[in-house]
């Protein structure tokens, strides 16, 4: 391809829209341009690197048997609402209705659909396994799009649903998709770690896995240990109970048996500095409402409440906030800073995190304002309804598997695998017939990759002050040839004859055959990121060389013109075949 033939508008401003390097990049280098929020065109170059991404998916996604199809986006809701996620999906979803007035969706997944083609298309046990994917748009009404692709409302995703007989085949479907996704991010060039997960709105309870680009900018956090293999993403994380060495009895004066006056004492810091106790020493109470019911949750002082282990211990909820401030208020009789767990109405119901069942002696909120209860105790004073790990792990947790030091990093979720078991199929009486004739519930599982979200996940990680640093393997283009001057006949000669020779060879080779100043030219190959430069030049060329340079390390060396393309292929190919 000839650059001059190309649509590749770059800019040397960074536009004001773009908050991370990957959006920057994107709109700089020309890959992409806005729509509207959150929705973005793919030019050319970006949907070359989108193409790479998605053959390998679909090399690795075949290789362990799975079988391409592609259904449609718009979905009627009936077929949700046998799941229950018509309602349970929220505002994420986009719902529109046809002239007659029918209910519809834009799919933001497809558990519900290829769950109900398998019900009418699978008889007998000996149809299964299947492993079912598509490559195609998916659509979710994010409340704030942001960071271009990462977070838009259009989206490329790979979807793959696996149907088995029983758990234990269900197990083997998953780790064959576990397999495959550590291929595909190895074969992208990307470095990345497999972290337990939560299913969210997907669901299922046979475990899931987020696989994630590391990456200073992530969203997500990770947290990892020192001495094995254990990985989750903070939200799910094990934390197990740590109890501390405690005050003791709190010696102070009180107005009745335990109540102390703590005047406009209303954070954790205020109240324990107040005391001259430890953040420890005190319960962190927070009132919830999870639908149409209120929950006092509490956590050590020193500790952050998990909303989506919340969510997991006591829901799923629909709608899970904190209550407002005019809430507590009415339902207590007092502000949020003295909210606590003793003598509290019975409709409201107390979830306490494992240390909390362990603590003696505490400090909590007494229901009114400027007072606080001391030497409080869980059973005795308070009985919870659920006691369960409701906090969010820190690095001075130990693992929960060894023990060991735990880690911490950023990182972007790219792809995760599910585990459902017979949540869809129960729900959408996808069954089967055994060797008996017995009829017998399909177990499924579902894996999904963000391709667009690769693309940026890739550049996220592989980038510097000059532009974008491709892997190899999904670099719109795997080498650039420039000019100095396309208007000297011997440069631009030589300039067309390895062109030529580049494509014969099989080389992805772009041509800047533009009248423009060398900077300019070298600045937009460093912004487009391709992984090989090679620069004709008239002071090497007087030697029959000329310039070969490597992106990802700077590397420059100067070589024969008649030996140049097989150079090039060589390093591309054993870049390819690591």
């Amino acid at each position: 391809m000839r650059v001059s033939q190309m649509l590749n508008p770059t800019l040397r401003e960074v536009p004001a829209e773009a908050e991370v390097v990957s959006h920057q990049l994107m709109l700089r280098a020309g890959f992409i341009r806005k729509v509207a929020g959150g929705i973005y065109t793919y030019l050319p170059l970006g949907w070359r690197v989108i193409k790479k991404i998605e053959q390998i998916v679909r090399e690795e996604m075949d290789a362990k048997g799975g079988q391409e199809l592609m259904m449609p986006i718009v979905q009627p809701a009936e077929i949700w609402k046998e799941t229950g996620r018509w309602d349970l999906y929220g505002p994420e979803m986009f719902r529109l209705k046809d002239r007659h007035d029918r209910e519809f969706c834009l799919g933001p997944t497809h558990e519900e659909l290829i769950t109900d083609l398998v019900r009418s298309e699978v008889r007998s046990y000996k149809q299964l396994p299947l492993l079912l994917y598509q490559i195609q748009n998916k659509y979710r009404d994010e409340r704030r799009p942001r960071f271009g692709l990462m977070r838009g409302r259009e989206f490329i995703m790979k979807d793959l649903y696996s149907f088995d007989r029983d758990a234990e085949s269900c197990k083997i479907s998953y780790q064959k998709m576990f397999d495959a996704y550590e291929r595909v991010f190895t074969r992208c060039g990307l470095t990345f770690r497999a972290v337990e997960a939560d299913p969210g709105a997907i669901g299922g309870s046979g475990g899931s896995h987020e696989f994630m680009v590391l990456a200073e900018s992530g969203e997500a956090v990770v947290v990892f240990c020192s001495e094995c293999n254990y990985a989750a993403n903070v939200e799910k994380a094990e934390c197990l109970p740590r109890p501390v060495q405690g005050e003791g009895e709190i010696k102070i004066q009180t107005e009745s048996d335990n109540k102390v006056y703590t005047p406009e004492c209303r954070t954790i810091e205020q109240v324990a500095d107040f005391l001259g106790v430890k953040k420890s020493s005190l319960i962190k109470s927070l009132m919830y409402k999870g639908d149409n019911q209120f929950y006092l949750l509490l956590v050590r002082g020193d500790r952050e409440i998990n909303e989506v282990k919340i969510n997991n211990a006591l829901g799923p909820f629909i709608n899970l906030r904190m209550a407002t401030a005019e809430e507590v208020e009415e339902l207590l009789g007092c502000p949020p800073g003295f909210v606590g767990p003793v003598s509290i109405p019975s409709n409201i119901v107390i979830a306490a995190d494992l240390e909390v069942a362990e603590m003696k002696d505490a400090v909590c909120g007494a229901n009114e304002k400027d007072y606080h209860l001391v030497n409080v105790r869980c059973s005795r004073d308070f009985v919870p309804q659920k006691v369960a790990d409701l906090r969010m792990v820190t690095t001075d947790d130990p693992c929960p598997r060894c023990g060991g030091k735990m880690k911490q990093a950023r990182g972007i979720e790219v792809g995760q695998v599910f585990n459902l078991g017979t949540k869809y199929s129960e729900a959408l009486g996808a069954t089967y017939l055994d060797e008996k004739g017995k009829e017998q519930l399909c177990y499924m599982g579902c894996y999904g990759i963000g391709v667009s979200r690769t693309m940026a996940a890739a550049i996220e990680q592989n980038h510097d002050e000059n532009g974008i640093i491709w892997p190899m393997a999904i670099a719109p283009y795997h080498c650039i040839i420039v000019p100095v001057s396309i208007k000297d006949e011997q440069i631009a000669s030589v300039a067309q004859q390895l062109y030529q020779e580049f494509q014969d060879a099989g080389v992805e080779t772009v041509f800047d055959d533009r009248d423009e100043r060398p900077g300019v030219k070298f600045k937009d190959a460093d912004l487009i990121g391709y992984p090989l430069r090679v620069t004709i030049g008239s002071k090497a060329l007087a030697q029959g060389k000329v310039e070969l340079f490597q992106r990802k390390n700077g590397q420059v060396e100067l070589v024969d013109v008649d030996k140049v393309c097989s150079k090039v292929k060589s390093i591309i190919d054993t870049s390819l075949n690591k």
